[in-house]
């Protein structure tokens, strides 16, 4: 039986349930009530279903035109299914301008990131802020500070985040942490360089300087060792600068 207000429909059940309710002035729409589950089926041209919502498995399902389950999501189990047979499934998660940062290739497995390096969050030694691109090593308790030092075998990595560069990985990072920095252990991102003794080519290896923060040419291979931040992929002739640095500690 169906009733109908000024800004509702209801209807009724045999046993005088309310399992349809559209209530106009919040656009809400219930289906079911306790004892009498509530689905939604939506059919396709062909007679179809093409949607379905279950609401006694906690089940949603969308069909394509073959009647292949593409997109399934298990509530019960918190499973999300994406593809079928014949139908392969990707996902596609965008920034704030629109771009795919992140996309999932079902068919060939892969899980493509925008994002250029792979960082890992140290806790800070010291509560002064340590820019993006600065040089880090580690202290006596596993830490990080600035590098202040030419030839430093502590050494950990470059922070994270100089220039357009942002990290595609962020292992370590908990959610409300303070005191923590991203250091680039892996791939390339911007890093603080300083040409002013030796001239920065393409390829050379990099290693820590007396300027604080910044890298500088690994120009003596004995004191290098250990000691090596990553390649310059860009030149530097001569004073500071922002360089892309293909990281590789050595």
């Amino acid at each position: 039986m169906a009733e109908r207000f000024e800004d509702r429909v209801d209807v009724v059940d045999e046993a005088g349930r309310e399992v349809f309710q559209f209530d106009a002035r919040f656009a809400v729409l219930d289906l079911g009530a306790a004892g009498n589950e509530g689905d939604l089926r939506i059919r396709g041209d062909d007679g179809e279903f093409t949607f379905h919502l279950d609401g006694g498995r906690q089940l949603f399902v969308v069909r394509d035109a073959a009647g292949r389950d593409v997109l399934k999501f298990d509530g019960e189990f918190a499973l999300l299914e994406i593809g079928a047979q014949g139908k392969e499934g990707d996902l596609f998660i965008r920034d704030n301008a629109g771009r795919i940062s992140i996309r999932m290739d079902g068919n060939s497995g892969d899980i493509v990131l925008s994002n250029a390096d792979c960082a890992e969050d140290f806790d800070a030694s010291s509560a002064d802020p340590v820019e993006p691109g600065s040089v880090v090593v580690l202290d006596d308790i596993g830490s990080v500070r600035m590098a202040t030092r030419a030839y430093d075998r502590r050494v950990a990595g470059i922070v994270a985040g100089a220039g357009d560069r942002r990290p595609g990985i962020v292992l370590g990072r908990h959610a409300g942490s303070t005191g923590r920095l991203p250091v680039a252990v892996a791939g390339t991102t911007y890093c603080k360089v300083d040409a002013s003794s030796a001239r920065v080519e393409v390829g050379d290896l990099l290693t820590s300087s007396d300027n604080a923060g910044h890298a500088m040419r690994a120009a003596d291979p004995l004191r290098a060792a250990g000691a090596v931040i990553g390649k310059a992929m860009r030149p530097l002739d001569r004073g500071t600068g922002l360089v892309p640095v293909l990281v590789a500690l050595a």
